[in-house]
């Protein structure tokens, strides 16, 4: 058993993960119906994920920022300025593809059960009081700013606590990785449960309908992915951006397609800032951070959805309205959830900018939910993926103002 166990743990992560997509999709089209229980592996996988993510940034963050030491220099404000570069971009690349590519919405579902923020005002209040929410409930709920704001404060605070109490700290956060890496080797049978029960459920019949939907948010999610996020890390790192590219969208990217969380990709993508030597002091924050703030792909289905029901309605957006809009989604998409399905409900804000009916939007959301199965899959691979991507590329911009060229990622 134990060679078993050392053969199948020698094969890459990624080339077991489609080992199980494989199985997934075979399953869910030979017996849908009398296999139905193998969808469980996928809600366990998931939930396994969530539960231990939230737990993983605490101690993470607690124990980077009171083992930093003084003079110590990490890359937050390139950071934090690559992913707003990067949102901005992504949600002006989703205006322009919605510009020239309009879509024409078949609008027949609703969903008014659902309160989306009424303003961008609200958007920003409800990011200050995750914030300042108490810390057991931050983490029972995986409100990941509670989360990073309470462990930032323990972690300044414990920077003058004795070595002992440190170690003691250092040691839990290992402890914690060591069980995110026990979960994250199980992703190849959670994915089987995932794959099948979006197969079974959805096939692919749902999705004809909004065809033409779909091909604009992941064509343009794509060329986000693979033109523009690359041509940001050549600017800053003036090395060939392909190969850090390529490996963050296969090895984080992937996961995330299939979680269609941010929040539960977290594990995965310290192991993958891990696997490249980057600093940990930053990572720790930067990855948990950008899985709240660092929403490209958010901003893409924010802008084409909320173009599609102006079209659809044949309101005309002059420039200025949508150069506003490109502002409003990369600013909502950063107070969007890490969660499945976040970015739909900032929607009716930005068709507020046109005068969509609220009604109306309220069916946009609907149509969201029904290509869900691809729209979110991608928008969460292309957020997810890029927390690593950027945090690489700040660290490799100053190994190059340095004189130090790194072959990380090479």
């Amino acid at each position: 058993m134990k060679k078993l166990f050392a053969k199948w743990n020698s094969i890459s992560l990624v080339n077991r993960i489609i080992v199980g997509i494989v199985i997934g999709v075979i399953l869910a089209l030979v017996a849908p119906k009398s296999l139905a229980g193998i969808s469980i592996l996928g809600t366990l996988f998931i939930s396994a994920l969530k539960a231990v993510a939230p737990i993983l940034v605490f101690v993470l963050v607690i124990a980077a920022i009171s083992g930093h030491k003084n003079g110590q220099q990490t890359n937050m404000k390139s950071i934090l300025g690559l992913y707003a570069l990067a949102t901005f971009m992504a949600g002006a690349v989703a205006v322009i593809a919605a510009k020239i590519f309009p879509t024409t919405l078949h609008l027949k579902e609703s969903a008014t059960e659902i309160k989306p923020p009424s303003d961008i005002w609200e958007v920003l209040q409800n990011i200050l009081l995750n914030i300042t929410t108490n810390p057991v409930t931050a983490i029972m709920n995986a409100n990941y700013l509670g989360i990073l704001a309470w462990a930032i404060l323990l972690g300044v605070a414990l920077r003058m606590a004795s070595d002992t109490t440190k170690t003691v700290i250092s040691n839990l956060s290992d402890a914690v990785s060591k069980i995110v890496q026990w979960v994250i080797n199980l992703a190849p049978f959670g994915i089987i449960g995932v794959v099948f029960d979006a197969v079974a459920k959805n096939g692919l019949s749902a999705l004809l309908d909004y065809g033409h939907l779909i091909i604009v948010l992941v064509g343009t999610m794509l060329f986000v992915a693979l033109v523009v996020n690359p041509l940001i890390v050549f600017i800053y790192t003036r090395r060939n951006p392909y190969p850090l590219t390529l490996l963050t969208l296969k090895e984080s990217g992937i996961t995330a397609f299939f979680t269609r969380s941010s929040a539960a990709n977290i594990p995965v993508n310290m192991k993958l800032c891990e696997k490249l030597n980057l600093d940990k002091d930053t990572y720790a924050v930067s990855v948990p951070l950008g899985a709240t703030i660092n929403m490209g792909g958010a901003a893409v289905t924010i802008s084409v959805l909320s173009l599609a029901a102006a079209h659809t309605l044949g309101i005309e957006v002059d420039i200025p309205t949508a150069i506003l809009l490109m502002v409003l989604s990369a600013v909502s998409a950063a107070g969007a959830s890490g969660v499945t399905g976040g970015s739909l409900l900032l929607i009716p804000l930005a068709c507020s900018l046109f005068g969509v009916p609220a009604d109306v939007a309220m069916q946009v959301i609907a149509v969201g939910m029904i290509i869900g199965v691809v729209q979110d899959s991608c928008e969460t691979a292309l957020n997810s993926s890029t927390d690593v991507l950027f945090t690489a590329t700040a660290e490799y911009a100053k190994e190059r103002k340095e004189g130090n060229i790194s072959t990380k990622a090479l």
